[in-house]
């Protein structure tokens, strides 16, 4: 999980997550990605490259056509992250449970 730093880094732009959940959907041709951006192509080109930087996009080009795919490893490792601060939260929501349970006042000491 080296490289979980540059995954954020790419999700933490909503133009770069647009792209994501576009790609979520299948490959596209990077003319097809940007359509939907207000911004010139070469800014758009940075925000693939920071993707691809990251491992979440991968490009290839046939012909004149560059088009860019989701990679799944980077995603997998995201998911690993988020499920284990998801165990930790949940032992320790249950630890809670079980100190309030344990230190409750009984019903009959009313």
């Amino acid at each position: 999980m080296a490289n979980l730093d540059a995954i954020f880094h790419g999700l933490a732009d909503p133009t770069r997550r647009a792209v994501i959940t576009r790609l979520a959907g299948g490959p596209a041709a990077v003319s097809e990605l940007a359509a939907p951006h207000d911004m010139a192509l070469p800014s758009f080109l940075q925000h693939l490259k920071v993707l691809e930087q990251a491992g979440l996009v991968k490009s290839r080009k046939l012909g004149r056509v560059r088009t860019c795919s989701l990679e799944m490893q980077a995603m997998t490792e995201i998911e690993q992250w988020i499920d284990e601060r998801k165990r930790f939260w949940a032992q320790q929501y249950d630890q809670l449970a079980a100190y309030l349970a344990s230190t409750a006042p009984e019903e009959n000491d009313r």
